[in-house]
């Protein structure tokens, strides 16, 4: 038994490998075949710099070939290192021309969670793909617009939850299915960073700041991917040591969750906390994940002496290869728009019991 369930942690981390990085063809509506989707990001932010564009020149099912960009002095920097054509840089005001551009097949929306829905529902009615990061919106029926938006204009919308490509996470999600130990009976689940910044969109409420939507959806994903569940009732409490910066949203979000298998999951998160793990009980056994959400690193154990530890180059570059390959293909997202609806309806429930302070059903 345990000689099977090691094996089966390794296969997870193998098919996850081999299938990030299988070059795949798509038929443009000319009848040209394409082996990669173009891809524009609209936000160059830090995720956008220094993650993103990098992890694109790693993929290969799609590459970086347009920008959006409200900061003019940025374009000459990423023309001369990514070569963008003149053609393929836009601003917010010109954004929706881009649907006659041809080399731009997938938008990617990495702006504060505000204009998350503004512009991937323009970027749909311009006929493009959508990925959009995480939080996926501030409310459901921003989320419901969004989805509706992509069914409409017949394009694909996935969430940047680059955790849910990652063989660690995919590990431990398949022994909640699976259930080796049983059912899950408890979770615990943090995720959270010390935050010294005063003025950015985190902090600010009406751009979709604070640390529940944010860093929160860890948290809540961690305990909804180890049970396999849905959350019905959450009880939630809102904190902040820092008041002079976090006035308006929440500093810290702690969050009790109860599941219909009888499953509990106590959460938190934060901006001025450092904590990034993951511990599940089962009826029969445990398992443990320190770092849980990092950028990489990713890895557990479990009782039965099982190691969870895949290495791979980058989440964000087998996010986009298989984002880009699930398009091509015409086959299911690993993580479509439904699930960060999902997330959000939990999140939504979670303000709503910490401004009340009492139980909320879901």
């Amino acid at each position: 038994m345990e000689k099977q369930r090691r094996i089966f942690i390794q296969k997870v981390g193998l098919i996850a490998a081999a299938s990030a990085f299988t070059p795949q063809i798509l038929m443009s509506s000319t009848g040209a075949q394409k082996k990669k989707l173009g891809v524009a990001l609209v936000g160059l932010g830090y995720y956008s710099t220094d993650l993103l564009a990098p992890a694109l020149q790693l993929t290969n099912n799609c590459e970086l070939r347009g920008i959006v960009t409200g900061s003019p002095e940025k374009i000459p920097v990423w023309q001369e290192k990514y070569g963008i054509k003149d053609q393929s840089i836009y601003n917010y005001k010109n954004f929706d021309t881009i649907a006659n551009n041809p080399d731009i097949d997938v938008v990617y929306v990495v702006l504060p969670p505000s204009m998350h829905a503004e512009y991937t529902i323009r970027a749909a009615k311009a006929g493009k793909h959508v990925w959009c990061e995480k939080p996926m919106a501030p409310s459901v029926a921003d989320c419901e617009a969004m989805i509706k938006a992509c069914k409409d204009n017949k394009v694909k919308l996935a969430i940047g939850y680059r955790c849910q490509h990652d063989p660690n996470i995919q590990a431990y999600m398949k022994v909640g299915k699976e259930r080796p130990f049983g059912k899950v009976r408890m979770v615990t689940s943090a995720a959270g960073y010390f935050d010294g910044r005063t003025n950015h969109w985190k902090q600010n409420k009406k751009l979709g700041g604070g640390a529940m939507g944010d860093m929160g959806v860890y948290a809540l994903q961690g305990a909804r991917l180890a049970t396999g569940e849905e959350p019905i009732s959450v009880l939630a409490q809102a904190s902040t040591t820092r008041p002079e910066i976090y006035h308006e949203v929440e500093e810290t979000m702690m969050f009790h969750l109860e599941f219909p298998s009888g499953a509990r999951a106590s959460c938190q998160t934060s901006f001025g906390i450092n904590m990034n793990h993951l511990q599940v009980n089962y009826e029969k056994g445990w398992l443990k994940m320190e770092p849980h959400s990092s950028y990489n690193g990713n890895n557990g154990s479990m009782s039965d002496g099982t190691i969870i530890k895949f290495s791979i180059p980058s989440q964000q570059a087998k996010q986009m290869d298989e984002d880009a390959m699930a398009i091509m293909d015409k086959t299911d997202l690993i993580v479509p728009g439904e699930e960060g609806l999902r997330d959000i309806r939990v999140v939504e429930a979670i303000y709503k019991s910490a401004a009340q302070n009492c139980v909320v059903k879901l």
